[in-house]
């Protein structure tokens, strides 16, 4: 089962470059990357309740939503951002070395998240092997960028 979910993560993490090109094509045809990711997010949305619909998913209460942290409604905007920066970054540092740095801010910030425990991860520890395969990620950017 585990191969699985490795599997999925492998897929999804292909979809971003893909999805960043995407979007950048988008660019050109509305001139503006913020109006592009505003249109992905759209289409997003869309389809995430077309689906929530077909499954029949029960949706809570605003008062049951409302008594979760503050934090929780930063999602959104990280997305949004994630979705915008792709389309500027994308065409300056193209397909690869985009990825591979993006790469490495999520696995520091992984490393990071679980050391602690935050936002609901369980804790692990930045052990010294954890830590290296981090710095490994960013050798292999620095040479995506340089080769």
């Amino acid at each position: 089962m585990r191969l699985f979910f490795i599997s999925i993560a492998m897929m999804f993490g292909a979809l971003a470059p893909t999805q960043a090109g995407i979007n950048l094509r988008l660019k050109g045809f509305v001139g503006d990357p913020v109006l592009a990711a505003t249109i992905s997010f759209a289409v997003g949305t869309i389809a995430l309740m077309v689906y929530a619909v077909v499954m029949r998913i029960p949706v809570p209460s605003t008062s049951v939503v409302m008594k979760g942290p503050w934090w929780m409604w930063t999602g959104g905007f990280m997305g949004a951002f994630f979705v915008a920066s792709a389309v500027i970054v994308a065409p300056v540092l193209g397909a690869g070395t985009m990825m591979c740095w993006m790469v490495a801010g999520q696995m520091a910030a992984s490393i990071f998240l679980d050391h602690y425990g935050l936002i609901g991860y369980a804790v692990r520890e930045a052990s010294p092997m954890r830590v290296a395969g981090v710095v490994l990620v960013v050798i292999g950017a620095v040479m995506v960028e340089r080769f």
